[in-house]
């Protein structure tokens, strides 16, 4: 890991439970526009953290049968379900590991996500695909899966996320990889 990429990891370590305090805050504002998650399609929901009070109700609610992790172990260690407690309510997660504020999913990462996520859609399953806020690293790897899914665009699959979850940020470097990620499901390569 180089200088700059340490640097990031500490600081998204040092900014996790102020940033997550806003995100919480922000959902209950009254009129928000910022709610916990967004249905993206009928297989797929954005969002933020699964806390473990919230995902009873996603399995119950929304037929959620499958997670996929963006965060860190340290991130979800407290606040959210174990693989254990997931496997008990019926509900697989896939983490892929991803750095909070500075970090992109990999193109492999982005490979495993979207085919986990069609998996579940061929079952008739919905999966919940989160990050801290379901701003960025969740919204690239949900990026991922409408550009396998409907052959668009990075920028069709943003624009189409933004008209659902306003809020999201896509930064440029999570550009490029979708860029690579689009330009594989063109030649048919895959990571």
């Amino acid at each position: 890991m180089g200088v700059a990429e340490a640097l990031g990891a500490g600081a998204a370590r040092l900014l996790f439970y102020p940033t997550l305090l806003y995100t919480a805050a922000r959902a209950r504002l009254p009129g928000s526009r910022r709610p916990w998650f967004h249905r993206i399609d009928g297989s797929v929901l954005l969002g933020a953290l699964p806390l473990r009070g919230r995902s009873r109700r996603l399995v119950a609610e929304e037929n959620v049968r499958a997670v996929v992790t963006l965060n860190e172990e340290y991130e979800t260690r407290f606040l959210c379900c174990s693989p254990q407690e997931w496997e008990a309510m019926g509900v697989e997660q896939l983490r892929l590991s991803t750095v909070d504020l500075t970090g992109v999913p990999t193109l492999e990462n982005l490979h495993k996500g979207v085919e986990f996520i069609l998996k579940h859609r061929a079952y008739g399953n919905s999966v919940y695909v989160h990050c801290k806020a379901g701003r960025s690293r969740s919204a690239t790897m949900v990026a991922a899966y409408l550009i396998h899914l409907h052959h668009w665009s990075p920028q069709e699959a943003i624009e189409a996320i933004a008209k659902i979850r306003p809020h999201i940020i896509i930064r440029h470097k999570q550009v490029q990889v979708l860029e690579a990620f689009h330009r594989n499901m063109t030649t048919g390569t895959a990571a």
